[in-house]
Order: structure tokens, then sequence, then C-alpha cells
């Protein structure tokens, strides 16, 4: 049940510090309790190169970027650090919003100064018999942002759903922001944004089989797509794919900023993508999201924040999921669950999103 005001804690260091998806699943739970819960300050402990990512964040939000590797690198640093921050922000609970050594330390670092403990029920076992090769139980699994509001619900916080994007219902973000990459949208042109790579290979379409994806809608009148992802080998791909055909842009070619391609994104008629951050970035904006799943399943509790399941592209296979995550080898070997999807059941799906009721 939740307290009254004068029981609840009154700063609360909350903890996420792991992938991109991860993190951007947290925004509508703690945008969410911060509003329903003004009297109470919340601060967010994530990684430095994520804390640009919390835009338009509540008051009662405070949001530190932390490099672990260089700054915090051993178990005792981890205990300073809580010092410090108990000692600039009077931290009264902590909210873990991970489950892993490091925010184990951190917790406990807590307890000791007196600070009320919740930490995330990962529902482990479940997921095991969701993804082991026999005997699965394929039922549904609660969504990995309901495991963080049970965290404040256990604190005594409401946690009504408050979220409507990180520009708000209906609004986008500033198209001056990404002039550079692009003019603002011109009447009756429609973007695509497309994000075929993922951290493992279980969660990647074939690039072969993407790129005819791009070919197609690329020659669609009236219509802009735009490439996201990073890293070395990523960038060479899209360039490549930017370069051959028409009215399509690379964002692959440096790092933008999360300003700039939320941006971009809020502006989107549709996103392709894996089971990736990715989808969460664009979920964040209320854009609709096509998402591809292979070796992962939505079973697993890592949908897009109110995105459809009609929008979601998967094969029926009695192997799926077999990973939470993507990363354990294809028992198979091919990667059928990804490979046997065709390029033209993902331009279909793009096409009825985009010119659904004169979109």
């Amino acid at each position: 049940m939740p307290k009254s005001k004068d029981e609840l804690p009154r700063n609360v260091l909350v903890m996420r510090f792991s992938a991109l998806g991860d993190v951007a699943m947290t925004i509508p739970v703690v945008y969410s309790v911060c509003r329903c819960n003004p009297e109470t300050r919340f601060i967010f402990l994530t990684k430095k190169s994520q804390a640009s990512l919390f835009i338009n964040a509540p008051e009662n939000l405070v949001v530190l970027g932390v490099d672990f590797a260089k700054e915090y690198p051993h178990p005792h640093d981890l205990v300073r650090l809580y010092s410090r921050l108990k000692r600039e922000y009077d931290i009264d609970a902590v909210a873990d919003l991970h489950g892993v050594l490091r925010s184990f330390i951190l917790s406990a670092a807590g307890m000791l100064h007196g600070a009320k403990v919740n930490t995330i029920r990962k529902g482990r076992r479940n997921k095991q018999a969701l993804t082991r090769k026999r005997n699965k139980v394929m039922l549904p699994l609660i969504s990995s942002r309901a495991r963080y509001r049970e965290v404040f619900y256990r604190f005594g916080f409401a946690v009504e759903d408050r979220f409507s994007g990180i520009y708000g219902a209906g609004e986008k973000g500033d198209p001056e922001i990404f002039s550079a990459i692009t003019p603002p949208k011109a009447d009756g042109e429609k973007w695509i944004g497309i994000a075929p790579f993922a951290k493992h290979q279980g969660k990647i379409y074939p690039p072969e089989m993407m790129e005819k994806v791009v070919a197609e809608l690329s020659e669609m009148p009236h219509v802009k797509i735009f490439l996201f992802g990073g890293g070395e080998h990523e960038r060479e791909i899209l360039g490549r794919w930017a370069q051959t055909y028409a009215n399509v842009v690379s964002l692959a070619d440096k790092k933008h900023g999360f300003p700039l391609e939320m941006a971009l994104l809020s502006h989107l008629d549709t996103m392709v993508t894996m089971d990736s951050g990715n989808m969460h970035l664009a979920s964040l904006v209320g854009v609709r999201v096509i998402s591809i799943w292979g070796a992962t399943h939505p079973y697993c509790g890592f949908k897009g924040y109110r995105q459809r399941d009609s929008d979601i592209i998967q094969l029926p296979m009695t192997c799926r999921p077999c990973s939470v995550f993507g990363n354990k080898p294809c028992a198979r070997g091919d990667y059928h669950c990804l490979g046997g999807i065709s390029p033209q059941q993902i331009v279909r799906k793009v096409k009825s999103v985009i010119l659904a009721d004169g979109k």
C-alpha cells in the first residue's frame, strides 16, 4: 500500500548501469514515479555514456553519469562512491534496478549507513523455464518495467503510469537540433528508421537480407530512410547502403548524441528494429516500432513501451526463445529464426503502417 508523505524516503538512490535498452526501459517508470511522488528526490546513477538519455527529466530527478572503469574500478571504490553520494544527497533509501555485484556493493554500503534497500526481482527461474531446450513453459512473463515499478512500490511510493514520451503527448523534438543531418520533413513525406544490428548474433537479421528491405523501401515515392547503428563494422555497412540507395541517410558515420538522435526519432513515421536498444529509444518518443525477434522472445518481458503485438515479426519455432539476451549459439546452427523471415514480409509490414489512415 502507498504510504503517507511523511513515511516515504526523501532522497532515493536509483541504480541501473547496464545495456542501453535496459536503461531506456527505466525511463517511463522513473519519470512516472518522480511525478507521482514530487516530495521525494530521486538520484539516478548510471553509466556516463547514458546520462544524456534522460531528456526533459522531472524536476525531482537528478541523473549522475559515472565512468566506473576509470573512477571506481574496485569494490572499495564503490564504498567510497556511496559515501560521497550520502554526503552530497543525504541518501536514505536505495532502489536497485540492476541486481548485480556492483549494485549489491552499493546497496550494502547503503544499509550500513541506515538506508532502506529494495532490489529488483528478476524472475530467473521463470526465464529459465521459458528458454530451456525441452518442456518450455511458453507463458508471458511480467515486463522489466513492471519489475522496476515493483521495487518502488515496496517502498510505498505511488507508481501510476504518468509517462507520455520524453517530449510529452503528441510532441516532437525541435527539428533545428538535427538540421545538420536533414531538412525538416516535407509535407506528405514519410520517414522510416532502420536499426538492423544488436549486440548478439541471435538478435541480428542477416544484413544482406536487410539490405533488400532498404532497397525496396527506398524506391517508394516521398520516403526517406534513416539508418541507425554504431561501431566500425556497422558504420561501413550502413554507409555503403546510404551511398547505394536513394533517399537513405546513415547516422552511423559519427556519434551524434542522444539529444539529436532522439529528436530525429520523434519525427519518424515508423522504426524497424531488432530486439535492441533502438526499439526502446523509439518507444520513448512514441514512434510505432516494427520489431524483429529471433533467438529472443517478447514473452521474456522486453517488448517496447506501449508497442503493439501486431507489429512484432517472429517465427513460430519450438526452439524459441533459446536465450533471454540472444547470446547463446544457435542449437540448429543456422539461425533460421531470423533467416527464415523474408525481406518481403518486413517490407509489407512497413508499408501497411506508413500507408494506413493516410500515414
